[in-house]
């Protein structure tokens, strides 16, 4: 287990839910949290019980993440574990979409993402590397008919965290992405009674926080962390893509300037 004694935290969606168990835990293992929401008043409940700091920020305004992460550093002075944890349901139907309620579904789920990433990462090259935690979901790894777009938009988040691990390794910055089945929280709220109806097994948001602290504690990068109940949280295990055939049929690796996007300039 590492020492978070003296680390700084910053958990985006942090007043509620799965983000309130994560700040709770960084907390009792030592470390100063901001706890991030667009709900500034619950925030501000949180962050005095743990001794924390309370921010507002809307995940999809890109200068409320830089705000949000220059204040961990001028209270804390550095930071150390980000968990981009921001999200918000979809419930949409492709026909007829709701384009409006589809940008904002994408604005919250990849562009919170992106923007906290983004802001993130000069912060934590200057304290030598750190974490990065972004919440996905089981839906980022498997097909969810029942929401096409929330599914898409989780997706996007492990795709990121997959293909941005190599380059943030250079700073001494991991990421990863952590993957829930369903959880009782706020998001899945109006479905909870059915749940329990049925018999079927849900998390607790203490459960998902407890597999961020593995994550956090791990040495891997690019990983997305599959948890479900009943199950160890442990990272997803991917099907490898063949490489390009050449012509004796063997797979060829991309060339070194593509994989690593200095081709792009």
């Amino acid at each position: 287990m590492r020492d978070l004694s003296g680390a700084v935290a910053l958990v985006t969606g942090g007043a509620s839910g799965i983000g309130a168990a994560v700040c709770r835990r960084l907390s009792a293992r030592g470390a100063s949290v901001v706890v991030a929401d667009i709900d500034v008043t619950v925030a501000e409940e949180l962050a005095a019980e743990i001794s924390g700091l309370a921010v507002r920020c809307d995940v999809t305004r890109p200068d409320d993440s830089v705000a949000a992460v220059a204040s961990a550093e001028q209270a804390f002075g550095r930071l150390d574990v980000v968990h981009l944890n921001a999200g918000i349901g979809a419930g949409l139907v492709l026909d007829p979409l709701d384009v409006e309620a589809y940008r904002r579904v994408m604005a919250v789920n990849v562009d919170g993402v992106v923007f906290g990433l983004s802001a993130a990462v000069p912060a934590l090259r200057r304290s030598g590397g750190g974490v990065v935690v972004a919440t996905s979901s089981l839906s980022g790894l498997a097909a969810f008919p029942a929401d096409a777009l929330y599914a898409a938009s989780k997706h996007a988040v492990v795709g990121l965290v997959r293909s941005a691990a190599e380059s943030l390794a250079g700073d001494g910055i991991r990421i990863a992405a952590l993957c829930p089945g369903f959880t009782d929280t706020p998001l899945v709220g109006p479905f909870v009674d059915s749940f329990r109806a049925a018999g079927f097994p849900m998390l607790t948001a203490d459960d998902v926080a407890a597999a961020l602290e593995l994550v956090v504690d791990s040495d891997s990068t690019g990983e997305a962390w599959l948890v479900q109940p009943g199950l160890e949280p442990q990272p997803y295990r991917f099907r490898g893509v063949p490489g390009a055939s050449t012509g004796s049929g063997s797979g060829q690796p991309l060339p070194d300037e593509v994989r690593t996007g200095s081709a792009l300039g």
